[in-house]
């Protein structure tokens, strides 16, 4: 696994071999998603999270980046321990790791972001609630970005905040935004 560009561009990460519910996203769609995150958002007045964060490879993306302020939630031991290391040894700023269940996390989360990325195990049974919970629980700012990795089987074009979605193999990137949309739409 490798960090793509920005100040921490080039720099090789090794994840633990044995990761049982943790798919690191592909540097294909990584790249193609912070193709469209930088032609939209300015990353460095971005405050972030990222749920299920597995590997912590999107947010060690944003925070090479510029992103100013960083909260992952990973609810595996493992992988808690591996992000945590992973951001001391790349000396990372505003960057807060929390273990514990994201949507134990988002039933009381109080904060807002401007950018919540979510990649979760494909098998996640209840994948459907997430944009759910995060546009009920008002977690993000007004314009705030919300995108979910899923496989090309979930759909979530009728939902009220989708606006896009972009697939890379098998990897689907749908984009969320807290905005209501123009009647054109």
């Amino acid at each position: 696994m490798r960090i793509i560009s920005g100040s921490l561009g080039g720099r090789r990460i090794s994840p633990p071999a044995d990761m049982p519910y943790t798919r690191p996203t592909t540097d294909i769609a990584k790249e193609g998603l912070f193709n469209i995150i930088s032609n939209n958002l300015d990353i460095e007045e971005l405050k972030t999270l990222d749920l299920f964060g597995g590997t912590g490879s999107i947010s060690f993306e944003l925070a090479s980046r510029g992103a100013k302020d960083l909260t992952i939630i990973e609810k595996d031991q493992k992988m808690y321990e591996f992000i945590k290391k992973t951001s001391d040894q790349l000396a990372l700023k505003n960057f807060k790791v929390l273990r514990m269940d994201v949507f134990k996390f988002l039933e009381s989360c109080v904060d807002k972001f401007d950018f919540a990325f979510a990649g979760p195990p494909y098998a996640l049974g209840n994948i459907d609630d997430l944009p759910i919970l995060v546009f009920q629980q008002q977690i993000l700012k007004e314009g705030g970005w919300f995108v979910l990795e899923h496989t090309p089987r979930n759909n979530y074009e009728s939902f009220e905040f989708f606006r896009t979605a972009r697939t890379y193999g098998t990897t689907v990137f749908s984009i969320f935004v807290n905005r209501p949309k123009p009647r054109s739409e």
